[in-house]
């Protein structure tokens, strides 16, 4: 799972500068919350497009990972970018005063989708192309809100997982207590990832390597060694969170349907 951080990085940065081109942005714009994720992300951008091509958004609801809020700013002047620090605390708190619930799982999708509205408000005011912030490891569990963390115009991180943005952080020389802290949603006080998946990202993104990237099936995982109850989990999730990795279904009606038929790339050249 080792990755050549100088190779992965210019084609990470060629990527954010081509894509961008093609879909007529020469800005970039990203919701920044002080994680790993998102700060690799901010430093690719930076490098493909120049500090002052790139715009940051720090949403942060009330008090909730105050930590990554910190972070986020300093990460901004370090990198010279241009940044807005938007509170999403009104709109959610008046949404929960008219239809309370108590599930933080719920308000958690709430803010991760009202924080996704604001970039692409943003994104139209700006003329600024969304860079999507999941990783590989995140988008295989689905680990992430439909509309909410998960929508973007392009990705750049997305096929790799979190272990190996770890490797690509410490290559971009991202602050430590970055790269130390526990990663989290920010979904609510104290959440992290890792204690609501149930699984450490290292044994996960092992289990995922070997089941995605190099095809093997669960029970030659077992027979290898990793525990059964790990790669069962692993797998289940996998299936459930299918859904979100794919566009809606179209029902097929004509000779032609997108997705089905009409499946040519947007730079064709007729």
């Amino acid at each position: 799972m080792k990755i050549n951080c100088r190779l992965v990085t210019r084609i990470l940065t060629n990527f954010i500068r081509e894509e961008s081109k093609k879909a007529g942005f020469e800005r970039v714009i990203l919701g920044l919350s002080g994680g790993l994720d998102s700060t690799v992300c901010a430093h690719l951008a930076v490098q493909a497009m120049g500090a002052e091509k790139v715009l940051a958004l720090i949403m942060p609801y009330k008090n909730i990972d105050a930590e990554g809020i910190q972070l986020a700013e300093k990460v901004s002047k370090i990198l010279k970018i241009t940044y807005k620090k938007i509170d999403i605390s009104p709109q959610i708190d008046a949404y929960y005063s008219a239809f309370p619930t108590d599930s933080q799982l719920l308000k958690g999708n709430k803010m991760a989708r009202e924080r996704m509205s604001i970039l692409y408000d943003f994104s139209a005011r700006e003329k600024a192309l969304i860079l999507g912030t999941s990783n590989k490891t995140e988008l295989l569990i689905g680990y992430g809100t439909i509309h909410g963390d998960m929508a973007c115009g392009i990705n750049p991180i997305g096929d790799l997982y979190k272990t190996q943005l770890r490797e690509l952080g410490r290559y971009l020389k991202i602050p430590e207590e970055i790269l130390t802290k526990k990663p989290t949603a920010g979904l609510w006080a104290g959440q992290t990832d890792e204690e609501e998946i149930g699984l450490k990202y290292e044994e996960l993104d092992l289990i995922l390597y070997h089941l995605v990237d190099l095809r093997q099936s669960p029970d030659e995982l077992i027979k290898a060694g990793f525990e059964e109850v790990k790669v069962k989990k692993t797998v289940e999730l996998i299936k459930k969170s299918e859904f979100k990795r794919k566009m809606p279904p179209i029902a097929k009606l004509s000779n032609r349907t997108i997705g089905h038929d009409f499946l040519y790339p947007y730079d064709w050249d007729r």
